[in-house]
């Protein structure tokens, strides 16, 4: 491999990197792989110290990713959406992209927690069913997910194996509770070191927290909090000059 020139006598050497990394970036150049920092010194002869600060810049930026120990990657175009203001399952939305959607199941168990029996009503000793997942899409690691339901509702629920199947299909299906609608909150948060190891990211990856009462017509039948990542996942809605957002239109 030859090596590509940058000018040393103008400019900071990573910025010129990092400039020549965006335009090759640009062009499709590395549509196969993404060079690692020990190619990168040898072909643009340069310091490791320069490529580090020029692939931390492409990191911030969202351009490539890297795990800690892995070559860095050219960042996919998100992969997953979710419409606004929907009531949906992120099972279907992933196997409706042709991809298959497993789960890793953590905990499932009943336990009790006050402030989460509060937010659906009831009172603190109330015995909540709680279901932990590590979510796959495509078999890479895509959310890690929690959630909480009445065990007087979802006491079947213990008996399913989560592996392969919807939360809302077993919840109608051995339980009779049809989830309608309900509110969420979503924003954009940095993953603990714990949540990045489950999801295989490195520090500069961003994740989506959303928390998500459900409701079967006006009754709270579902506490839900998931970390979903930021460079797989995003959300839509439609929207004009006249009318404004029209919230989970596509659904």
């Amino acid at each position: 491999m030859g090596a590509r020139a940058l000018r040393r006598e103008t400019g900071l050497l990573w910025e010129q990197l990092l400039a020549d990394l965006r335009r090759r970036l640009a062009e499709g150049e590395f549509t196969a792989s993404f060079p690692g920092e020990l190619s990168l010194v040898e072909e643009y002869r340069v310091s490791r110290q320069t490529v580090r600060e020029a692939l931390r810049r492409l990191r911030a930026e969202g351009l490539v990713t890297a795990a800690r120990g892995k070559r860095p990657r050219v960042v996919e175009p998100v992969e997953i959406e979710q419409p606004l203001g929907a009531l949906y399952s992120l099972f279907a939305s992933v196997e409706a992209t042709g991809m298959e959607q497993r789960s890793v199941v953590r905990v499932l168990d009943v336990r009790t927690n006050a402030p989460v029996a509060a937010r659906l009503g009831r009172t603190g000793s109330t015995r909540l069913v709680y279901l932990e997942r590590l979510r796959l899409a495509g078999g890479a690691p895509l959310a890690v997910d929690h959630v909480w339901l009445p065990e007087a509702l979802a006491a079947p629920l213990l008996e399913v194996d989560f592996t392969r199947t919807a939360l809302y299909d077993e919840y109608a299906r051995r339980c009779g509770v049809v989830a309608s609608g309900g509110t969420e909150h979503i924003r954009a948060v940095l993953p603990t070191p714990a949540q990045r190891t489950l999801l295989e990211i490195d520090e500069g990856v961003a994740a989506f927290a959303i928390d998500r009462l459900g409701c079967a017509g006006a009754r709270p039948v579902e506490w839900r909090h998931t970390v979903v990542r930021g460079d797989r996942f995003g959300l839509s809605a439609s929207f004009s000059a006249r009318t404004g957002y029209r919230l989970g239109e596509g659904a």
